[in-house]
């Protein structure tokens, strides 16, 4: 559930002030809980108070599932299919009517759903959403269980079509396939598992004699149990039909997107094929709205970081950068600094490829280099649409990084984003593009450098003292690290045994001071400049690691790996 939604419920119905509804929002966040749980610990109400305030706010009826059973006839309402997928329990029936309980009350898309699936009247009611949760998972089985039940179907021979040389490739057998039950069950249930283990990527992987399917999750890949290799073309043709590809097309890459509700969810699926020599690859990036938080308050910056960048924001004009590899968090970065400045007396025009979270009040254009949308072109078109913020998606030649910055010089506030191993990288890579020095320095503000670590999964994180060898790897000694405590994660269920649940930034930021201006303006080496900018006080990537590391949210061997 969304946490700020039941907050404002339970604010609005005087059982919380707007700073209480803060602190649980953000002991939620902290610690990896779910809202709910947060109101349980905190004593506030029980589980039967919980469920009344929220069935007051929607108008539905409360129904406590403490001594709920749940027999063939009431489970049998709902396919296990539906029930997991939309997170929804049947509770009772009456004539044509099913009552249901949700595992987000507070979400009514998937009542929608169900009642066109079923052709019959759906009626919420609203009980405890954990035991909601619990009581699908006990009666229609795990995600793993499902997925094994499918597999076997399709281990017995429902699925027939092999992949043949080119010219033999049966279109419309192909079609018939990915749309058969099965693929479509089993499909639909890798989406669910990936949304629900928070996954980043979805790759569907296709080798000479296996077929791979795997996650991203917090920057790490995990494998399922690979399906049998004959499922490649029927699995992948059906992620293709989804996100309206052509299927026939198996020389050339595609893009597509799948927009659909996961567990009561919207999320957005950018998918990306690949021509390779055994068939093609297709990952899927997951855009899950309800998971990320563009708050900058929320990213974890080191207070001086983030209350300078609160002042560069406000600015007239002027250039901010944000750098890092791919998956560092750079959109997002910049998206919660649009939406701190996002006000009905400021214009704001973005230009993406593509746009991955649409934010009300700002006007977004996705690049298609397909048809001569280049971000240089946007943005001339930008300089004639009266803004006063802009933010380029990426700076990728010389034109572009032009433009930009003639825009921050004739009075606008550009952001964008480099790809760069530091801070300072971003100065030498402009001059590498043919910028001037002079023009850089005149209108640079700031560059933002990040990485994204893995934090220790609070349910299972342990002291421990590292060895000389391992204090090595950070360049300390034992001496250098005194009385301070450092941890791991042991691997636990919480976790799925990694050790790690959920990332944060290490942030480090160039100020484009004076001192820095005129080293720019004389062509001096990035190293030069990165030492400069560490004598005035610049806190590096390897040193906000460390601060991670001190503090008890990450390990060594992950600052290490980042830094």
């Amino acid at each position: 559930m969304d946490s700020r939604q039941v907050t404002d419920i339970f604010v609005e119905k005087g059982y919380l002030t707007p700073e209480q509804a803060e602190a649980f929002i953000q002991a939620a966040e902290a610690n990896s809980k779910a809202i709910e749980e947060v109101f349980i610990e905190s004593q506030l109400v029980d589980e039967s108070g919980f469920e009344i305030v929220l069935a007051e706010a929607i108008g539905a009826e409360a129904h406590s599932l403490s001594e709920f059973t749940a027999d063939a006839s009431t489970l049998s309402l709902i396919p296990s299919g539906l029930a997991r997928l939309h997170g929804v329990l049947p509770v009772g029936a009456s004539g044509n009517t099913i009552f249901v309980a949700l595992a987000d009350p507070l979400n009514s898309h998937p009542l929608e759903d169900i009642r066109f699936a079923l052709g019959r009247e759906i009626v919420q009611v609203v009980s405890f959403p954990p035991q909601v949760r619990k009581l699908i998972r006990e009666h229609y089985g795990s995600e793993d269980s499902n997925i094994q039940d499918i597999l076997a179907q399709l281990g017995g021979g429902d699925i027939t079509v092999e992949e043949g040389p080119e010219e033999q490739f049966n279109l419309q057998a192909v079609t018939a396939e990915a749309n058969a039950a099965p693929v479509v069950k089993y499909v639909d249930l890798i989406l669910d598992k990936a949304v629900s283990a928070r996954a980043s990527d979805i790759h569907f992987e296709t080798f000479e004699t296996e077929f791979k399917i795997r996650y991203r999750v917090d920057g790490a890949l995990y494998e399922l149990d690979p399906p049998p290799f004959k499922l490649a073309l029927p699995v992948i043709s059906r992620v293709k039909v989804m996100s309206n590809l052509n299927i026939a097309e198996r020389r050339l890459p595609q893009d597509g997107r799948i927009q659909r509700m996961i567990n009561g969810r919207q999320v957005d699926l950018r998918v990306s094929t690949l021509p390779t020599a055994f068939g093609e690859s297709v990952v899927l990036r997951v855009l899950d709205r309800s998971s990320v938080n563009l708050e900058l308050d929320t990213l974890g910056m080191p207070p001086d970081i983030m209350s300078y960048i609160l002042e560069v924001i406000e600015k007239p004009n002027g250039i901010f950068i944000v750098t890092g590899p791919t998956g560092s968090g750079k959109t997002t970065t910049l998206y919660s600094c649009l939406r701190k400045i996002n006000t009905i007396d400021s214009k704001l025009l973005t230009a993406e490829d593509p746009v991955e979270y649409e934010i009300d009040g700002i006007i977004q254009v996705p690049i298609n280099d397909a048809v001569g949308l280049t971000f240089s072109r946007v943005l001339r078109a930008f300089l004639r649409q009266d803004p006063d913020r802009i933010l380029v998606g990426e700076t990728r030649d010389a034109e572009t990084a032009q433009i930009a910055i003639q825009a921050s010089l004739t009075g606008h506030l550009v952001f964008t984003t480099l790809h760069t191993n530091d801070s300072t990288g971003a100065v030498t890579r402009l001059m590498d593009m043919g910028i001037e020095p002079f023009l850089i320095s005149a209108s640079l503000e700031c560059v933002l450098a990040q990485r994204l670590i893995r934090k220790i999964c609070t349910a299972c994180r342990t002291a421990y003292e590292p060895s000389e060898q391992v204090l090595a790897s950070l360049g300390l000694s034992i001496h250098d690290i005194g009385d301070k405590n450092f941890y791991y994660g042991k691997g636990c269920e919480t976790c799925n045994q990694t050790g790690y649940k959920g990332r944060k930034g290490i942030y480090e930021l160039l100020k484009i001071s004076d001192p820095v201006r005129e080293m720019i303006n004389d062509r001096a080496p990035g190293i030069l400049i990165r030492q400069k900018a560490i004598e005035l006080g610049m806190t590096t990537l390897r040193e906000d690691g460390l601060r991670s590391i001190y503090d008890g949210l990450t390990t060594i061997e992950e600052v290490v790996k980042y830094t």
